[in-house]
């Protein structure tokens, strides 16, 4: 047959099809595949195993964190590909704004074409030529499936019956019962147009499968964004300019002119409208669902359960993955309206939460700041804090965090993002989580209000608009608390949650000023990681306090986990005690509790990171570096004094020798080095 050789013809793709280098399949196994073929891994969020899909973690900006609503959308797509009632339902992500909802929709959205750029997946559809051999069509000389139907639907709808195409489909390429049994199960009618031209075809032909084919012209469907073929978005509009014609398209006047059969449903434009062009294993992407008038709602509940485009009673099967979003309060408004439940009915709800994790969102805040080099008004080159980024992310994380007697606003961000929190333990942020999570108002659900990722980038223009930034060509780190403050007070307008983000971010400036404590400790000992050595001596010393090979001299001998080799340590139990007073431990019990927590905690970590250390534990970092602090400048008053009172040449000397090593060391420029010390000087928010 030498139709076999030639790369746009039916027996070509069928060929292809037989061969593996092509694929039949719907949306919701092409996008299934996608996701599982990229890789998947077990993690633990929050107490519990989750996994990790490898998909959403490529490229420069990808998404970070939505554990819980990626696990949620893969099991749809997965019941959905294997047959399960996801198949006739839609979808939607609901949210407070700013959380990432219209960014997780678009980043699959650009995988996805990015997936079908191979050529294996590569989507493919028909077009029927020579048509003025027909006639009745005008100058039109060849027509395209309207909806991007799929070669193999046209190959089992070829004759009068699916039994005598498949027939004819088995016999000539020699698929086996159980291939074609499952292309019986993808069968779909064709869409009335393609239906109506084909039995056009078969009367002109005589029912000759050879002769038929020659009509017939295989072509890749475009895969250009802008085009909105194969992933389509279709923002809501307002009561006046929205119309059904928007969704499923409309009778052409044009085509009109040429049709001389009334009843020719080529008559009708269906790539007027978005769902035609997503029609052949797209993925439709309703924005904001629920603000669209009722009767476009009313179309969208048709489509979803029949998966059909229905015009002046003419039907077009698609095969379209939808997915949509929703602000709160629209779907408040719209679940408020009893006669709406069919539609709700037809939707898997997926209620989006603001990310949790102060760790995951460094990345966020990243993005919100922006990777290019940031300038001043006048164009010189502008610095950024080394603690720009800690101080957002807690700020922003913190105002996300719902209350509870159980645990202190530290205790939980700190149990949220998998690190210690004294006596505290995951079960009782699980516990948390879970009470909170059967309220059957969202908004009080587990991180689902809070300041989200836009009110992070007002706070970033703000900071970046200042007279003190661009005065000192560096971005603060104190100053994106007192602008996300500011943030607070003009957009948010509920006066109980406005007082609750004030009360975080001035625990905010707390964690921060804590921050501070050890990095001046590092910045006076000309080390980096001064402050991290000494905690992991107090870890080690109360570890090799107990040892039964210890001499009279005191000095212990271990293995460091992290290199392997032997060392010597001389305990000092003043130290250990310092550090323990600190901590408020005055009892034998207390201390013997609290040195048994920290053993425990060695052991468990050490297991799996073999470089854990111990920094994520606040208060024992904090009693460290008090006892340094205060020890090692003992003889010259407090470091506090020593930098504030800079009228003597010694402290002068002090003072330039930290700046020095804040800006050669540890990231600083000139003018935050000195606001840092500043600050460190001040008693502001000493807690």
């Amino acid at each position: 047959m030498a139709g076999k050789t030639d790369p746009r013809s039916l027996l070509y793709h069928l060929d292809a099809v037989k061969k593996d280098k092509r694929v039949f399949e719907d949306a919701f196994q092409s996008v299934s595949r996608m996701i599982l073929d990229a890789g998947i891994r077990k993690v633990t969020v929050k107490g519990k195993t989750t996994y990790q899909f490898d998909l959403f973690s490529q490229g420069k900006k990808h998404l970070v964190g939505m554990f819980n609503e990626i696990n949620s959308f893969v099991s749809f797509v997965k019941d959905a590909s294997e047959g399960g009632s996801s198949r006739e339902m839609a979808f939607v992500l609901v949210g407070e704004p700013g959380n990432g909802k219209t960014f997780f929709v678009e980043y699959l959205c650009a995988r996805y074409r990015d997936f079908l750029m191979i050529p294996r997946n590569k989507k493919y559809t028909f077009r029927f030529k020579g048509l003025e051999a027909l006639g009745g069509f005008g100058k039109i000389q060849s027509i395209e499936s309207q909806t991007y139907e799929d070669p193999m639907i046209l190959a089992m709808s070829l004759f009068e019956t699916r039994e005598k195409s498949l027939e004819y489909i088995q016999k000539t390429f020699k698929f086996t019962d159980d291939q074609i049994e499952q292309f019986n199960d993808k069968y779909r009618p064709l869409g009335a147009c393609s239906a109506y031209i084909l039995n056009q075809i078969r009367d002109y032909t005589g029912n000759k499968a050879n002769e038929i084919l020659k009509f017939i012209e295989v072509v890749p469907v475009p895969l250009i964004e802008s085009l909105g073929t194969i992933t389509g978005k279709y923002p809501a509009k307002d009561k006046i300019t929205s119309s059904a014609v928007d969704l499923l398209g409309e009778e052409s006047i044009q085509r009109l002119l040429h049709i001389s059969d009334t009843n020719n449903p080529y008559r009708f434009d269906l790539r007027r409208g978005a769902l035609a062009r997503v029609a052949g294993g797209g993925i439709h992407f309703s924005d904001e669902m629920y603000k669209n008038k009722k009767d476009l709602v009313q179309v969208y509940l048709g489509v979803i359960q029949n998966r059909m485009i229905e015009l002046d009673g003419f039907k077009w099967p698609i095969d379209t993955l939808i997915i949509a979003t929703s602000n709160n309060s629209e779907f408040d408004t719209f679940l408020a309206e009893r006669e709406e439940a069919p539609i709700i009915d037809r939707c898997r709800i997926c209620y989006v939460a603001h990310n949790t994790d102060y760790k995951i969102q460094k990345t966020l805040t990243e993005y919100a700041i922006g990777t290019d080099t940031k300038r001043t008004l006048d164009m010189e080159e502008l610095h950024q804090d080394p603690n720009l980024n800690y101080a957002a992310s807690v700020g922003v994380v913190l105002t996300r965090l719902p209350r509870s007697e159980k645990l202190t606003p530290v205790e939980t961000m700190k149990l949220a993002a998998g690190e210690v929190a004294g006596e505290k333990s995951l079960k009782t942020l699980a516990e948390l989580i879970d009470a909170l999570n059967q309220q059957t108002d969202i908004t009080k659900r587990f991180g689902q209000k809070g300041l989200g990722q836009r009110n992070l980038g007002r706070a970033v223009q703000l900071l970046l608009e200042s007279s003190e930034t661009n005065e000192g060509r560096c971005m603060f780190a104190l100053d994106v608390l007192n602008c996300l403050e500011k943030i607070v007070l003009d957009y948010v307008h509920e006066p109980a949650d406005r007082g609750k983000y004030m009360e975080d971010l001035k625990t905010a400036r707390g964690l921060y000023r804590e921050r501070i404590m050890t990095e001046m400790f590092n910045a006076y000992m000309d080390e980096p990681l001064a402050i991290k050595k000494d905690v992991m001596n107090y870890v080690n010393m109360i570890i090799g306090v107990d040892a039964d090979h210890l001499g009279p001299d005191m000095m212990w001998k271990y293995k460091d986990p992290q290199t392997g080799e032997l060392k010597a340590l001389k305990i000092d139990e003043r130290y250990i005690k310092n550090v323990e007073d600190r901590l408020g431990l005055k009892t034998d019990e207390q201390r013997s509790s609290f040195r048994n927590s920290i053993r425990k905690i060695y052991g468990q970590k050490l297991s799996v990171d073999a470089n854990y250390d111990f920094m994520d534990n606040l208060e024992l970092v904090k009693a460290v570096t008090d006892v340094r602090l205060k020890s090692d400048i003992a003889g010259a008053g407090s470091l506090i004094g020593a930098l504030a009172n800079r009228t003597n040449e010694e402290n002068q000397k002090l003072y330039d020798r930290m700046v020095y090593t804040m800006r050669e060391k540890l990231g600083y420029c000139t003018t935050c080095a000195q606001k840092t010390i500043e600050y460190f000087c001040s008693q502001e928010d000493d807690k």
